[in-house]
């Protein structure tokens, strides 16, 4: 079974993402800030990172590039998932080597199509 790691900081967000993932037969790991999304990615080695940007602790940029520092993360597919939907936070996004970008609200085919085409076995 495929894991994902989503790092959200809003709880219903987090909540509703995590139903809709099992649901669609995938692990779901959780992490409620940057920072943990950080240790769990390096001790779990998810499948894929789904993670907002605006957080706690550490931002979803700074995720990445943390992340994208260790060679045993680095090439997680990551995709940002965010309020936000300035173009040029989707452009810095993509540029920085992240697989997609997703804004919120988004609805369930939309996540779920981002999901299949960037997830593989690590």
């Amino acid at each position: 079974m495929e894991s994902i790691l989503l790092i959200e900081d809003n709880v219903a967000i987090r909540e509703n993402t995590v139903e809709l993932l099992e649901l669609s037969g995938y692990h779901v790991l959780v992490a409620e800030n940057g920072r943990e999304g950080v240790v769990l990615a390096k001790e779990n080695m998810p499948n894929l990172i789904l993670c907002d940007i605006m957080m706690p602790e550490l931002n979803g940029y700074e995720v990445f590039n943390e992340l994208s520092k260790d060679p045993s993360t680095a090439k997680i597919p990551f995709i940002f998932v965010t309020a936000s939907a300035e173009k040029s936070e989707m452009k810095k996004g993509l540029e920085m080597g992240a697989w997609g970008y997703i804004s919120k609200p988004f609805e369930a085919p939309q996540l779920l199509s981002a999901i299949k085409g960037c997830i593989r076995p690590l």
